[in-house]
């Protein structure tokens, strides 16, 4: 059985034949490839993007989705995960994508059932899907050719598993790696780091804007996000009109991650991110699905 649990799972041959098709699906035409099948969703934290991403990327299949309402289902009166997991399994769906706070959660229920997992994001471990959907966004923005593009990652990258995905992803392709953020934010990771966005925009081809992950955080970092922004915002006083392309995975803090002006500006990708998407859900579902 496959399971997209990080993007480990699949090799530099598959996820290039996963881009190939998910550029087909980008007409947005529906298909009929998982006719009959379905797609279970569980998310036990919020989701805009991921979640509809994946429920618009099933149903552009062919397939149905069942959407597991956390709030109202039995985990919410004391079942266990896995318990809810092996029930779920019971009704026979074709894959199950879940997120939770927990890291870990998806590859112990890849042990629990008998369909495809996919990760819709675990703690600060790893979110596959996106880190596979910016470098599907990247490459087509430079035609495939990505070997030695330099990217500056920068924000929240210590409690970002948007960063984790990345940082094993991205390499793999030849893309060469700053991390950019103060050193509260920053990890312990062998790569390298500077705490100076502005030391380093010359010699970037790409920028990933992360949020800044209060939620995450067990005591304030700063006494205000404005005092962050300061340092590292992506305005048009810091790129001016070099030629590089923004990246985030959503959801932006306006003028606090990346400026309004900045959102409104062909270099951002953001909402391309979110069309790709669901193309690259598309291709990991029609293959893990056809594949078990």
């Amino acid at each position: 059985m496959r399971h997209l649990i990080t993007t480990k799972d699949f090799s530099n041959d598959e996820i290039l034949a996963l881009f190939k098709e998910a550029k087909e699906f980008l007409d947005e035409k529906p298909r009929t490839f998982l006719e009959g099948k379905s797609v279970t969703t569980i998310f036990f934290e919020n989701s805009t993007r991921t979640q509809s991403s994946f429920e618009t990327a099933t149903r552009r299949l062919g397939a149905k989705v069942l959407k597991l309402d956390v709030s109202r289902s039995s985990s919410s009166k004391g079942e266990t995960l896995f318990d809810t997991a092996a029930n779920l399994d019971a009704m026979a769906p074709s894959a199950i994508v879940v997120r939770h706070k927990n890291s870990g959660v998806p590859y112990t229920l890849a042990n629990y059932t008998h369909c495809p997992i996919v990760n819709g994001g675990d703690g600060k471990h790893a979110h596959p899907t996106q880190a596979l959907l910016d470098l599907f966004t990247i490459m087509e923005h430079f035609d495939y050719n990505v070997k030695g593009k330099k990217i500056a990652i920068t924000g929240d990258i210590k409690n970002s598993r948007v960063a984790a995905s990345n940082l094993e992803l991205l390499p793999r392709f030849g893309i060469d790696i700053t991390l950019v953020a103060p050193p509260h934010f920053m990890p312990n990771y062998p790569i390298k780091k500077t705490n100076k966005l502005k030391e380093i925009i010359d010699d970037v081809d790409i920028i990933m804007s992360l949020r800044t992950q209060t939620e995450r955080h067990n005591i304030p970092t700063y006494a205000s996000l404005k005092d962050y922004a300061n340092d590292f915002c992506i305005s048009k006083d810091l790129i001016k009109d070099k030629n590089l392309i923004i990246l985030h995975p959503g959801p932006v803090h306006r003028n606090i991650d990346i400026s309004d002006e900045i959102m409104a500006d062909k270099r951002c990708k953001v909402l391309t991110q979110v069309k790709n998407g669901v193309a690259i859900r598309m291709a990991v579902l029609k293959k893990l699905i056809l594949e078990s």
